[in-house]
This record gives structure tokens, C-alpha cells and sequence, in this order.
């Protein structure tokens, strides 16, 4: 789950970034929450139930996954079109411990960290 300042803006981006990956546009609750299914996990975006304001997560970051490398590029590319910012190095093959994987990194209009991974 994740907070929002702007369920609205909110929504335009992550229906944006979860079709790139062939996920599903929102479903929203009766308490206006934004609720989105993909490969079996949930993502919530809602307004902070505390009724503060909704900030990032320090050291917090929400991953997806991708079928390719092109799925990466387009939700990058959506993102960053609906207005979120690119952060750390542009999309594109890392080596890690565990192999290559192919990943890109967002904030989302409220600051929350965003990551998608293709494992080839």
C-alpha cells in the first residue's frame, strides 16, 4: 500500500505503468482506494489514513516485474510521460550476484521509489 496526495494523478500514472507491463487499469473501492492486480500481488494507493500528507518511503522501494526488456523501456517511458521522475541510471542490463537482470527505477508523483525487473 501506498499513500497519495491525488488519487486522480495517482491513478493516470499507475494505469500508465501497469499496462507497459501488461497489468490491468485500477479498480477503485468504496473508499476510493485504488487497488491493481498483476502477476498475483496487489498494489493499494490511497489517501494517508491518518489524513497527513503523503510522503515516499525512506529506503522503501516497490518492484515490479517485466517479460522483457521492451516491457522495462515502455514502462520507464510511461512513467516518466504521467508524471513520474527517472532516478539512478537510465533502463537497462545490469550484472548482479544472482546474474543479469534488466531493470529501471521511477518515483511516482508522490515520491515513492519504483522499480521494474526482467530477469532474462
Amino acid at each position: 500500500m501506498l499513500g497519495s496526495n491525488n488519487i486522480d494523478k495517482s491513478e493516470n500514472f499507475y494505469n500508465a505503468i501497469m499496462a507497459a507491463i501488461g497489468g490491468a487499469a485500477a479498480t477503485r473501492d468504496a473508499k476510493d482506494r485504488l487497488i491493481y492486480a498483476h502477476r498475483g500481488g496487489r498494489l493499494i494507493i490511497t489517501k494517508p489514513l491518518d489524513g497527513k500528507t503523503a510522503t515516499g518511503a525512506n529506503g522503501g522501494t516497490i518492484g515490479f516485474t517485466a517479460d522483457s526488456p521492451e516491457q522495462v523501456q515502455a514502462w520507464h517511458k510511461a512513467g516518466v510521460e504521467n508524471g513520474g521522475i527517472a532516478i539512478e541510471d537510465p533502463p537497462g542490463l545490469r550484472q548482479r550476484d544472482t546474474g543479469p537482470i534488466y531493470l529501471a527505477y521511477l518515483r511516482d508523483p508522490d515520491g515513492n521509489k519504483l522499480c521494474v525487473v526482467h530477469r532474462p
